[in-house]
C-alpha cells in the first residue's frame, strides 16, 4: 500500500459549519483522512528508528514537510542548510518500521520531505525536528499530529486535521489551521492578511501585527490580546470572544458569536462607532457613548439591554458586535 499526503482544505466552509453537525463533521473528516492504520495503537514496548540528513538549500529556499501521524517542529536559524532529524515510533513489531519511508527530494532552492507508508496496516508514527535557514519559506501539512514553528522569517503555511498549531516569532504566517486542535499565534508582524482557524479548538493571537486578521472556530473560544490590525474578523459558533488592547484609527472590527459572551477590554484613547446587539443576553459598556441627537427618543431607540448604537470619542474606528445567546461587555483600562 502506498499512501500519499494530500494538502488539507480547511478554508471558510468548515469554519462556518452548522454547530449542530459539528461533532459529526469532525469525526467523519478525521475518519476519512486517517487510514485504518492509525485508528489505534498497540501497547507493547516502544520501538524506534532514527533518521538524520542535512541539505544545502540557500538562505531564501523553500521547505515543505508532509506527514501522516506524528508531530512536526521547525525552527529557523543561521546558515543555508536544512537539518532533518526524525524518529519513527511503533509499539507493534519492530519490522513495521521498515515499511515507513522518509522521502527527501531536493533540487535547486527547494527541499520536500514526506512520509510514505508502504506496508499494510502499520502502526508507525514519525516525529520530525527540522531546522531551516531563518529566511526560508516553509509549508507544513499533517493528518494526525501537532505543528510547531518558531523564528522562521519567510512565508509560512501550517495545516493539520488532528493536532495543535503553534507559531511564535515567525512574522509571515499566511495560514494556520486545524480541524481538531488549538491554534496559537504569538510575536509576529505580517505584512498582509493572516487567517487562522479551527473546527474544534481554541484560537488565540497574542502580540500580532497584521493588515487584516481573520480568526474563526466552531467549538472553542477566540482570544485576541495586544494585536494591531486594520481589520479584525473574529467568529465562533459555540464559544466566547475576548479582545484586549488598543484599537487602530479607522480600523474595522467585526466580532460574532452564536453562543457565547463577547468581551472587549480596550486600552488607549482611540474613538469608535459602536453597533452591538444580542438576541438572548445583555449589552453593557462603562465607556461614555454619545447617541445621535442625544434625545430621550433616540436613547430608547439606540440603547437597550439587548442593543446599543453610539459613538465614543471621535468615532474613528468601527466596532460591530453580534451574539445570539450571550452577553456583550465593553470596558476601558
Amino acid at each position: 500500500m502506498r499512501i500519499r499526503l494530500i494538502p488539507l482544505a480547511l478554508a471558510g466552509g468548515l469554519i462556518t459549519a452548522n454547530a449542530s453537525a459539528q461533532h459529526i463533521t469532525i469525526r467523519d473528516t478525521i475518519r476519512r483522512a486517517l487510514p485504518a492504520t492509525y485508528q489505534g495503537r498497540y501497547r507493547g514496548p516502544e520501538q524506534t528508528e532514527r533518521f538524520s540528513r542535512k541539505i544545502k538549500v540557500g538562505r531564501d529556499g523553500r521547505v515543505s514537510v508532509g506527514n501522516i501521524a506524528g508531530d512536526i517542529t521547525v525552527t529557523g536559524g543561521p546558515g543555508d542548510e536544512v537539518s532533518i532529524d526524525a524518529i519513527k515510533r511503533t509499539r507493534a513489531d519492530r519490522g513495521e518500521l521498515s515499511s515507513v519511508q522518509i522521502i527527501v527530494d531536493d533540487r535547486a532552492g527547494r527541499v520536500d520531505v514526506r512520509t510514505e507508508h508502504t506496508g499494510q496496516n502499520d502502526h508507525v508514527s514519525v516525529d520530525y525536528t527540522i531546522s531551516v535557514p531563518a529566511s526560508a519559506a516553509v509549508e507544513l501539512h499533517s493528518v494526525s499530529g501537532s505543528l510547531k514553528m518558531s523564528n522562521v522569517q519567510g512565508a509560512v503555511r501550517m495545516e493539520t486535521i488532528s493536532g495543535n498549531v503553534t507559531s511564535s516569532t515567525s512574522p509571515h504566517v499566511e495560514v494556520a489551521k486545524s480541524v481538531s486542535g488549538d491554534v496559537d499565534l504569538s510575536g509576529m508582524s505580517v505584512d498582509g492578511d493572516l487567517s487562522a482557524g479551527s473546527i474544534s479548538g481554541r484560537v488565540r493571537a497574542r502580540g500580532v501585527k497584521a493588515r487584516g486578521l481573520q480568526l474563526g472556530t466552531v467549538s472553542g473560544d477566540v482570544t485576541v490580546s495586544d494585536v494591531v490590525c486594520e481589520r479584525l474578523d473574529a467568529k465562533s459558533v459555540s464559544g466566547n470572544l475576548e479582545v484586549s488592547g488598543a484599537l487602530t484609527r479607522t480600523g474595522r472590527y467585526n466580532l460574532n458569536s452564536h453562543s457565547g459572551t463577547v468581551r472587549l477590554n480596550l486600552s488607549g484613547n482611540t474613538g469608535f462607532e459602536l453597533t452591538a446587539s444580542t438576541f438572548s443576553g445583555s449589552v453593557h459598556t462603562d465607556l461614555p457613548l454619545t447617541i445621535s441627537g442625544d434625545s430621550d427618543r433616540n436613547r430608547r431607540r439606540f440603547m437597550s439591554d439587548r442593543s446599543m448604537r453610539g459613538t465614543y470619542g471621535d468615532g474613528s474606528a468601527v466596532l460591530t458586535i453580534r451574539t445570539f445567546s450571550g452577553d456583550i461587555v465593553i470596558s476601558g483600562k
